[in-house]
């Protein structure tokens, strides 16, 4: 008789516990991931410089650019990006979908997890957490690359593979 409220207690706590994290890529994916609601995707057009990417090893690739231009169809991206730890060419399209998302062709779609209110930093990571990086109009501040570090995290982002390049 008193192995059953004892059993279920213990199934009571059992429950209480927190789940263990699933990680995809570099996201643990049972966290929630955000996008910015106020991205106005006309703000980035012009050209960008990689200043950091989530990737499994220090020693990867070199940091990107890319250069973003106003189309019929929504943004043109054409450069090269640091992709965990292996340089990508990026010559596509991509159109807003929602508050802070982008559907990028060829490509999975690209959250804006972050843009600094001067529109000089912007942090872009995905929901399968395959990829993220941080773009920046020229050298970061410090301050930033902390913030958009900081967000990355709060998305779900495995902080040890934050690289600054």
């Amino acid at each position: 008789m008193i192995l059953a409220p004892l059993l279920a207690m213990t199934l009571v706590l059992a429950a209480c516990a927190p789940a263990s994290q699933k990680v995809a890529g570099f996201r643990k994916t049972e966290t929630p991931i955000w996008s910015a609601a106020a991205f106005a995707p006309g703000q980035i057009v012009g050209d960008w410089r990689q200043v950091a990417a989530h990737a499994a090893r220090p020693d990867g690739c070199a940091a990107g650019g890319l250069t973003i231009t106003p189309t019929g169809a929504g943004l043109r991206l054409d450069g090269t990006l640091c992709l965990n730890g292996q340089t990508q060419r990026i010559a596509t399209t991509a159109r807003p979908i929602g508050p802070g998302r982008l559907a990028v062709e060829g490509m999975e779609d690209w959250w804006i997890l972050w843009v600094d209110s001067g529109y000089r930093t912007l942090a872009i990571g995905t929901p399968s957490g395959r990829f993220g990086f941080v773009l920046d109009r020229g050298a970061p501040a410090p301050d930033r690359l902390a913030a958009a570090r900081e967000l990355f995290d709060f998305n779900g982002y495995i902080p040890a593979a934050f690289r600054p390049l």
